[in-house]
């Protein structure tokens, strides 16, 4: 068998022995099921594990059925970074071949009940299903893979201790996530939307423009203008206070921002336009004046 000719035979559980030896034969794994059987006969004291195998070479038969014996399964690996909104992981469990796009957002917004305790009027999953490199099988249901997510994300909250207003601080953090990939800055990003909640000041955050865009399956991949307008709760610029839910699935380090936030009187930031990092500002005028440096910067490049 050369790599062109990988074999993936999924043996699900509750199938006979004649069953995984018919579906070795049809995928060419195995030359004779009756052998097969025969051989198995003499080793009944090795069960056979269900799961998926990948078959890259060829094998004689007592190979196959210790393969079998052992479990050997092949895995899906499935990267989370951090930010990623569910939408974003519904492609990449599909990517995978785990499942269709369709089917990993039913399950989130159907499983609410596995953050009831945490998050009572959540729509979805969203910003519990934790940002990691995650390894599934075709085995498990969807609901099973997602629950293993969200459980990670409860591992992490007691581990930084994350035990009050846990639905709230998520929400932030969501934010602080997409808004930053500065882990130093991230503190101070919560600082300013913090503090404009404490003066009733609207969030005006794009990434919370974004997701309602991506809510409404119209986003493009860009914002325009007309975008600030869309009757949408999760638009920042028009509905005062925090979104209703989370925009995105927050690491560690934004939740840990979210928790702790630097105590500054910063109410505006922009990007600095090269490097990744940003500049604050008290004020309007202080910021326009960086806005205005970040256009020069933009128009140099």
């Amino acid at each position: 068998m050369t790599p062109s000719e990988q074999k993936f035979v999924l043996l699900r559980p509750g199938y006979s022995t004649r069953k995984i030896a018919a579906e070795l034969k049809a995928a060419g794994v195995i030359r004779s099921e009756k052998a097969f059987l025969l051989w198995h006969s003499f080793h009944r004291g090795r069960s056979m594990k269900a799961g998926e195998y990948l078959f890259e070479k060829t094998a004689v038969l007592p190979e196959v059925h210790d393969r079998l014996a052992r479990g050997d399964i092949f895995v899906h690996t499935v990267v989370i970074p951090e930010g990623y909104t569910m939408f974003d992981i519904a492609q990449a469990i599909e990517q995978v071949g785990l499942g269709t796009q369709e089917e990993f957002l039913q399950t989130v917004r159907n499983e609410t009940g596995l953050i009831q305790d945490l998050a009572p009027e959540a729509m979805s999953l969203e910003g519990y299903l934790f940002p990691d490199t995650y390894q599934f099988t075709r085995t498990q249901s969807m609901r099973e893979i997602v629950t293993a997510m969200v459980h990670h994300f409860r591992e992490v909250a007691a581990t930084i201790g994350l035990n009050t207003d846990v639905d709230q601080t998520v929400v932030m953090a969501s934010i602080v996530e997409k808004e930053t990939a500065v882990p130093e800055e991230r503190p101070l990003v919560a600082s300013v939307y913090y503090n404009r909640l404490t003066k009733r000041m609207a969030l005006d955050a794009d990434p919370s423009v974004i997701y309602a865009k991506l809510l409404e399956g119209t986003y493009q991949g860009a914002l325009h203008h007309a975008d600030m307008k869309i009757n949408s709760p999760y638009n920042t610029y028009r509905f005062p206070g925090l979104p209703p839910g989370p925009i995105g699935n927050p690491g560690r380090s934004s939740l840990e921002a979210a928790m702790h936030p630097a105590r500054t009187d910063f109410l505006y930031f922009v990007s600095d336009g090269n490097s990744g990092h940003h500049r604050f500002a008290r004020s309007l005028a202080e910021h326009n004046r960086n806005v205005n440096a970040f256009r020069r910067t933009i128009r140099l490049q």
